[in-house]
């Protein structure tokens, strides 16, 4: 009797993992998942590829849709904003953002508002402003969301926070690809990469990876020459500069006489 119980069990347990588990699943590729950032590095393209696996045919209903999100290591940052006084920008407010990535990438195979409900937005935190979480601000400030729209504004501008809707490229609901754009002057750290299946806005499955950005040569040498030994590299610094505007005075005497 307790063996037929067991076994009873078991069916069970088998059964109810079959049925929780995702009818449709992401396979990743990345054309690569480690850069190294020297003396000559302008920034990196990486493509992204995959290919979504099924157990069973493709579902009746809303097509797959793919969302990729690139994420760098997040920060705390400061807003300030500036007003003029006596003809003299200054410094007014502050309010100081938690976290916010120091570089952000969303790419889709739609416009995103089509493509994801805005309660899974919520939940897996996609879009651009669900990824910076700023917990509070000063209570004499009113309008602390203005500061995180201008933080958005002015990363965007930069081509660090992007969003690049209908840029991932489905074929027959099986494959799809794209491509993310890293600019040269990139934060250290892993940069997790996420990439979402959709249907009728909701989240199917998700798939989570990470690439690897590590400073390498001189940049690496300079770097913990900077954090390990301030004041060698304050006087080294100092001493390079020292040598360069003596030699561009030289030159400069050279050509005057």
């Amino acid at each position: 009797m307790l063996a037929r119980l067991l076994t009873l069990i078991a069916f069970a347990a088998l059964a109810m993992t079959a049925s929780t588990a995702p009818a449709e699943e992401v396979v990743l590729g990345l054309s690569k998942d480690r850069i190294s950032i020297n003396t000559n590095f302008d920034g990196s393209e990486i493509l992204i590829f995959g290919a979504i696996k099924r157990e069973e045919l493709i579902p009746d209903g809303p097509p797959i849709q793919v969302i990729v999100t690139v994420a760098g290591p997040s920060l705390p940052i400061t807003v300030r904003r500036k007003e003029k006084k006596l003809g003299i920008w200054v410094n007014t407010d502050a309010v100081d953002v938690d976290a916010a990535p120091s570089f952000y990438a969303v790419l889709s195979s739609g416009p995103l508002r089509e493509v994801l409900k805005e309660v899974e937005d919520l939940r897996h935190k996609v879009s651009v402003p669900r990824a910076i979480r700023s917990v509070g601000a000063p209570q004499d400030i009113q309008d602390s969301a203005s500061f995180t729209e201008a933080l958005i504004r002015i990363r965007e501008n930069g081509d660090v926070y992007q969003l690049r809707e209908g840029s991932v490229e489905i074929e027959e609901q099986t494959l799809f690809r794209t491509s993310v754009r890293l600019p040269a002057a990139l934060t250290e750290g892993d940069y997790v990469t996420r990439i979402f299946l959709t249907r009728g806005g909701d989240v199917v499955s998700s798939y989570e990876t990470t690439i690897d950005v590590q400073k390498v040569g001189m940049e690496r040498w300079l770097f913990e020459l900077s954090r390990q030994q301030p004041l060698i590299y304050g006087l080294m610094s100092l001493a390079i500069a020292i040598a360069a505007g003596w030699g561009a005075a030289a030159v400069f005497k050279l050509f005057r006489a």
